[in-house]
This record gives structure tokens, C-alpha cells and sequence, in this order.
């Protein structure tokens, strides 16, 4: 009995025996299935989702080009600083070398956070915040300076990485601050900066590393560097002194007048390059919010008004170029002027006058502009207001711009074939006026204005802008009787204050009443627009005040002209001529001694 037993527990023991190898064979096989599946069949990929887990990616920003003005000044550049940002997974206590001692010392995160407070002079708890937690890329803080960032990262917190990235600067503070533009938290938002930013920006490059488990970089790891494209340089045509200098003296006239804005702009008449425009209030493009939003962008382009008495040089040019008036041409010209049953009256009282044309110019009377102006066909009229640019957009590479309005003949009302023969009944920009002086003084060409000479490459390459095609509008003899007429102006018209010793000088004064928000008029815009020297045209000024307070017969804006272009020459180094006036007589009669 106890024989059989025995027998039956050795058979249950070997059984049992059996299932255990059994099962132990069958574990082996499965394992060893996996490791051939791991090791021989799927190698890489395996290898590769352990390499991608201690992947890291850094950014590489491009430099962004420069902005620099005329001469090479740099107007906006980047500086380089850093972004402090954590990945909250890798953080943890750490161990760094005791400096004093040589010896490793076990460092809490709390401690680490705690120093870094000292360094950021952030409260140690809104820095736990952003290092604690589970977030793989989170900011800490922004825009520190390289020592700062050093600073920083030199503490040891793991999983702590310092990101470079790139802030703005601008050297010269606000010359020039509505043409170059500023920087959002998103990118550019204004001027050069935003207009341009294809070419300033470059393209990002990348940094690719592996971590280990305490957030260091493994130094015999993957390591993939794919190099950032710099942006490129841009000069302007922009004359940094004598944009100071502009922007001083037109916000010096601005406040004499209490004004609403004023500008002032000055033009390479044979280049077509603005060399300044100047307002009287500029932006900061370290600091846009701080001033008026209204002077963010250059007011030469974004503001549109009736150019008044400036507007009679494009009437004048158009009768001489087809031939309905000769400068000496005589009319007599009285204190108003009826037409088609519409009357038009001067700005001031006066007798009968014999006048020549040059006469009618120099003293700005609208009576005697309509006598001249109703000569030449409506239609012919604005074809050649469309040809000097008026009521089209104007894009000089800044992103602002106004294209003013003006309507076909078909559309004038019955006093506006009239009115536009002097300025009034159509809207203009600063630089619309500007371009038509400048094909009327440049032997009657166009030249496209503009404030982008050129771009520069990272290795120095400089790629001139290529310009628009020049236009003739007028013949070089038209050109030059209106350059006599315009020193008429200067000599013995209503721009007498714009004379400068030495230079022969020519210009046009112009006042128009501003259009009301409500509608009608409740104030007025003076300009001035001159060129110097008039025996080889160079340079073109444009002084205009918006809404100055006060008496209209006190405004005087041929001073800031003055001061502007005398400026001008001295800088340009453009010699005194010494040479005699060439204006031509304003009268036919013996009563140039009477008031006007």
C-alpha cells in the first residue's frame, strides 16, 4: 500500500515536472521570438524610437538684416538674446561640483529655482510654475542679455535651456521711426520693417541633439546642425542728418502753429530718391505705443488734402506744353471772375491788374489761373494730372499709401472744372505733389520716387533696386519756362521769405481749406513746395502744416523751406551760383506798386 503511494507521488511529481519545463521551453521560445524580431527583423526602428524619445530641437534664428540709411548708418539691427524655457519632464534635484570644495553636492530643484530667482529677479514661486510640472516646453522667461542667459543656465537645473533669439535696435531712436517701421510680439507690424521683412528676415536654421535621462547633452550622440540664412541688409535713400534735421524744424513750425500734423520732405528732383520726409511727431520704434497712432506711418503717404495753390503748376505746365500760353502772355486781372455762371474771387482784395502769365503765377491769383486754365480742354487737363500721378496709388516700399482722389471730367460738377484748375475739387498726398514738381522741373521727365536704394547679401553682395521707367511728361522747354515762373514766386510773389542768398530759387505757395470730418471745411492746409538752385535743379523741399490755428494771412511756411534747403545745399556741398535772376516780369502795365 504504502508502495503504490509512493508510486502515484512520484508519477503527479513528474507530471508537474513536465508542464513547468513545458511552460518554462514556451516562455523561453516567445522571448527569444522577440528578441529575434527586435534584434534581426526591426533593428533600426526600434533603435530609432529610442533615439527619437532623446531627440531635442533647438532653433537656429537667421540674423535679420540690417536697415541703414544713405550713407550706411545702421538705422535698425538685431541684438542677440536669449529665451530661458523648460522641459518640465527632465526636471528634477540635481548634482553639481562644489567650486569651493571640488566636492559633488546633491542639489534640490527647490535650491537651484531659489538661486535663479536671485538671478532673474523673478519671485521663486511664479519661476516653479513655469519649471515644475509636466509641460515639455515651457517658458520661463524672455529676452535676456548673453551674460543674463550664462547666468541662468550655469545653476544646473536640469532640463533648463537657453534658446537664442533675436531683438530689435534702433540706434537713432525716432529719425526716420515712421519709414523704418517696429516690431510686434508676432513680427514687424509697420513701415521698412513689415514692408520688407521677406528680405530682412533670412530663413531659421536648427540644431538636433540627444539628451540622456537627466536632460544633458550626450556628447558622442546624434548631432545634426543645419545652418540659419541671414536676411539681408537694406539701404534707404534716407539721409540720416538730414532727416534730424528735418524732423527738428517742421515740429518746430507744427507747434508755432499749433498745427494738427506737419511734413516736410526733400527729393533728389533727378534720382527720384526721398532723402528725408520728416513729420512733426515721430514714432519710437523701440516704443510705438507711446505716441500718437497717427504718426506710425509717414504722413507724406497716408494723408490726403486739396493741395490749393501748389495745384496751379500742373494748369500752368499743361497750357504752356500745348501750347495755349506763353509766360508774357498779358491779362487783365481783376478780384473776381465769372464763368459758365460761376463766380471765382482771389484770396485777397486788389484793383484791375495788367498782368503776364509769370505775374498770375507769382502772385497765385485763382482769377486769373481760370482765365489761363479754361483755354485747354477738360479732358486734356487731366490726362496730364493722370500723367504726373494725381489720383494714383504711390508705393515707395514702405507699405502706406493714399492714391487721393480725382474724378474724371465726366464727373465734375459745375464748379470743378473750375476749381481744379487751382487746387481744389480733388485730393492729394504729400508725394502725389511732390512727383508732379518733379517731372515739371526735371526737363519735364518723371522719375519714380522711391526710398529703397538697395539690398545687401550676407557676404556684402549689393543688389541695386531696379527702378521704374522714366516717363516724359512735359518738353524741356516747357520744363524751363516754368522754372523762370517759379523763381517770378520767389522774387516778387507770394513765397518771398523762401529766397536764399547767393542760389537762385523757385517755388509755389499753396492754402486750401480742409475738409471737415462732418463734411464741409473747418480749417486749412499751407504748403510750400521749392527747388534750388534753378540753374541746374538738384533738390526739391516740401513744407505742408496741417490745420495751423489763427489768422490764414499770419502763416508763413517758406521760413522752414528755407531753412531746409539752405541745409540741403551746405551738406551737399552745391556751390552759390552767383548768378541773376531769370524770373520774368509779372506785369504789362505800371502797376506793380499795387496791394495784392
Amino acid at each position: 500500500m504504502a508502495a503504490a503511494q509512493k508510486k502515484r507521488a512520484d508519477r503527479v511529481l513528474s507530471f508537474r515536472m513536465r508542464i513547468g519545463l513545458t511552460m518554462i521551453l514556451v516562455m523561453l521560445l516567445v522571448l527569444g521570438g522577440r528578441l529575434f524580431h527586435v534584434q534581426g527583423l526591426d533593428p533600426a526602428g526600434h533603435a530609432q524610437a529610442a533615439v527619437s524619445e532623446r531627440l531635442r530641437s533647438t532653433p537656429l534664428p537667421a540674423h535679420r538684416g540690417d536697415i541703414l540709411d544713405a550713407q550706411g548708418r545702421v538705422l535698425a539691427t538685431s541684438v542677440d538674446r536669449y529665451d530661458i524655457v523648460a522641459d518640465q519632464q527632465v526636471v528634477d534635484d540635481f548634482v553639481r561640483i562644489d567650486e569651493a570644495t571640488g566636492l559633488r553636492e546633491e542639489v534640490p530643484v527647490e535650491t537651484g529655482i531659489a538661486e535663479l530667482s536671485e538671478i532673474l529677479d523673478i519671485a521663486p514661486e511664479e519661476l516653479s510654475e513655469s519649471i515644475i510640472g509636466e509641460s515639455r516646453y515651457s517658458v520661463v522667461t524672455r529676452s535676456l542679455t548673453p551674460e543674463q542667459s550664462q547666468a541662468a543656465t550655469d545653476v544646473g537645473i536640469p532640463g533648463l535651456y537657453a534658446e537664442p533669439v533675436a531683438e530689435r535696435s534702433y540706434p537713432s531712436g525716432a529719425v526716420a521711426g515712421s519709414i523704418i517701421g517696429f516690431m510686434g510680439s508676432e513680427g514687424p507690424l509697420e513701415g521698412i520693417e513689415a514692408a520688407q521683412d521677406e528680405a530682412l528676415r533670412g530663413t531659421d536654421g536648427e540644431r538636433i541633439f540627444e539628451v540622456g535621462g537627466d536632460g544633458i547633452r550626450i556628447p558622442i550622440a546624434t548631432f545634426e546642425e543645419l545652418p540659419a540664412e541671414d536676411g539681408q541688409d537694406i539701404r534707404l535713400t534716407i539721409d540720416q542728418d538730414l532727416q534730424w534735421f528735418a524732423q527738428e524744424a517742421i515740429a518746430e513750425k507744427a507747434h508755432q502753429y499749433n498745427a494738427a500734423w506737419g511734413n516736410a520732405t526733400v527729393v533728389d528732383l533727378k534720382s527720384g530718391e526721398i532723402l528725408a520726409t520728416a513729420d512733426s511727431e515721430t514714432v519710437d520704434p523701440s516704443d510705438p505705443g507711446a505716441g500718437d497712432e497717427l504718426f506710425r506711418r509717414p504722413l507724406a503717404l497716408t494723408q490726403a488734402f486739396e493741395p490749393g495753390s501748389t495745384g496751379k503748376a500742373i494748369t500752368f505746365a499743361t497750357a504752356l506744353e500745348e501750347g495755349t500760353l506763353n509766360p508774357t502772355d498779358g491779362f487783365e486781372v481783376d478780384n473776381s471772375y465769372e464763368e459758365d455762371g460761376q463766380t471765382i474771387t482771389d484770396a485777397t482784395d486788389h484793383p484791375t491788374l495788367d498782368m503776364t502769365a509769370a505775374g498770375i503765377f507769382a502772385r497765385s491769383y485763382n482769377t486769373g489761373t481760370v482765365m489761363i486754365g479754361s483755354e485747354v480742354p477738360e479732358d486734356t487737363r487731366y490726362e496730364y494730372m493722370q500723367k504726373v500721378g494725381l489720383g494714383e496709388p504711390i508705393d515707395i516700399g514702405v507699405g502706406a499709401e493714399t492714391s487721393g482722389v480725382l474724378r474724371p471730367p465726366e464727373e465734375w460738377d459745375a464748379r470743378q472744372h473750375l476749381t481744379t484748375q487751382f487746387g481744389q475739387g480733388y485730393t492729394t498726398s504729400v508725394l502725389h505733389n511732390l512727383q508732379t514738381f518733379q517731372a515739371i522741373t526735371n526737363g519735364g521727365v518723371s522719375k519714380p520716387l522711391r526710398v529703397v536704394d538697395s539690398y545687401i547679401d550676407a557676404d556684402g553682395t549689393e543688389h541695386p533696386v531696379e527702378t521704374e521707367a522714366e516717363e516724359r511728361v512735359f518738353s524741356a522747354e516747357t520744363s524751363e519756362e516754368m522754372l523762370r515762373m517759379f523763381e517770378g514766386v520767389v522774387e516778387y510773389g507770394t513765397g518771398s521769405d523762401a529766397a536764399i542768398p547767393g542760389y537762385r530759387v523757385g517755388g509755389k505757395t499753396g492754402i486750401a481749406e480742409a475738409a471737415g470730418a462732418g463734411g464741409g471745411f473747418d480749417g486749412h492746409t499751407q504748403s510750400f513746395i521749392g527747388v534750388a538752385p534753378l540753374d541746374d535743379p538738384q533738390y526739391l523741399v516740401s513744407i505742408t502744416v496741417h490745420r495751423p490755428q489763427g489768422y490764414w494771412r499770419d502763416w508763413q511756411v517758406t521760413d522752414t523751406f528755407r531753412e531746409i534747403m539752405s541745409y540741403v545745399l551746405s551738406s551737399y556741398d552745391v556751390a552759390p551760383e552767383g548768378a541773376k535772376s531769370r524770373a520774368y516780369d509779372g506785369f504789362t502795365g505800371e502797376n506793380q506798386d499795387q496791394p495784392w
